[in-house]
């Protein structure tokens, strides 16, 4: 395959985009970003379009598609690129179900094109060395503790309380992505979910797993922490305690940072992706969305005060 810069459009044009993606592919040469395409949302100095209907009809030499909308409108948008034989790169969640994503993987092997789930998360500077250290020790417990303050990072965004949303779960996957790659395979044993009384996706969640070993892993997920915010995974070890805290950003044992370096997470996963384009193949992992579905499934529900009328 070529090595010349995939040409690449971009779908979806809101703040994940501007401060991540954008900035990821313009020190990417292995791309070429010739299109976007948004309902609002435009990028200076590319050709725009409003639909991705219309931006492939206009560029027959794109190559590949970012998609950026909400996972709720994903699947119509991924298959129309699919079926264009274009590679398409999935921002996370990678789609609203398991089932939803399991067709577009069969779609992607039916073109001969590459589909990538882009759980970023895992990509954190941190990651790789927990994952490393729990090869090498015998945990006894783990707990994800991830908290955050939804009107900080999400104001105004009516799409995350709508059903495909998943409220507390959109960043709750994020710790699912990283915990079902560094922990042995997991399966809920039950859950709590916090609905307030006037939203259709929840607030906050409980959720207690056991792992293939026997491993007890807690979840504690809560979208309303006011001051610091918490995204970290414990684990009690026979070599000590680990916490990989800030999204998976630091890692420490015993209190003491092993391993702390500056975050890349969009970069990489820019990396990643031309590498599975230039190889013809796909990365899909529907693990972590296969967990939030469990819960959806197995999870008692909790109505809570409502908020935000």
């Amino acid at each position: 395959m070529t090595s010349s810069p995939i040409k690449l459009g971009i779908v979806g044009v809101g703040k994940i985009v501007r401060d991540q993606h954008l900035p990821a592919v313009a020190k990417d040469g292995n791309y070429q970003l010739i299109a976007a395409a948004s309902r609002h949302g435009k990028v200076d100095g590319i050709a725009n379009y409003p639909s991705i209907e219309t931006m492939l009809a206009a560029e027959s030499g794109l190559e590949a598609v970012s998609l950026c909308m909400p996972p709720q409108f994903r699947h119509d948008a991924a298959r129309t690129a699919l079926e264009a034989k274009k590679h398409v790169f999935l921002e996370k969640p990678p789609g609203a179900t398991v089932s939803e994503v399991e067709h577009l993987k069969a779609l992607a092997e039916k073109n001969g094109v590459s589909l990538f789930a882009s759980w970023h998360s895992r990509y954190a500077p941190a990651v790789e060395a927990a994952r490393a250290f729990l090869a090498s020790a015998k945990p006894s417990s783990a707990a994800i503790n991830w908290k955050e303050d939804v009107r900080r990072w999400h104001p105004n965004q009516e799409w995350i309380w709508e059903p495909g949303g998943f409220g507390v779960f959109d960043p709750g996957i994020n710790a699912l992505s990283i915990a079902t790659h560094i922990l042995p395979p997991m399966f809920i044993t039950s859950a709590v979910l916090d609905f307030p009384g006037n939203r259709a996706a929840p607030v906050a969640a409980h959720v207690a797993f056991r792992t293939s070993t026997g491993l007890p892993v807690t979840m504690e997920l809560d979208w309303l922490q006011t001051g610091p915010q918490s995204w970290d995974i414990v684990a009690d070890t026979d070599k000590g305690k680990m916490v990989l805290s800030g999204g998976g950003a630091k890692l420490a044992i015993d209190g003491k940072i092993v391993h702390d370096e500056p975050e890349a997470e969009y970069p990489m996963l820019y990396k990643r992706f031309a590498e599975i384009v230039r190889a013809g193949v796909s990365d899909v992992d529907l693990a972590p969305l296969q967990h939030v579905a469990d819960a959806f499934m197995l999870g008692k529900r909790n109505v809570v005060e409502a908020f935000f009328d």
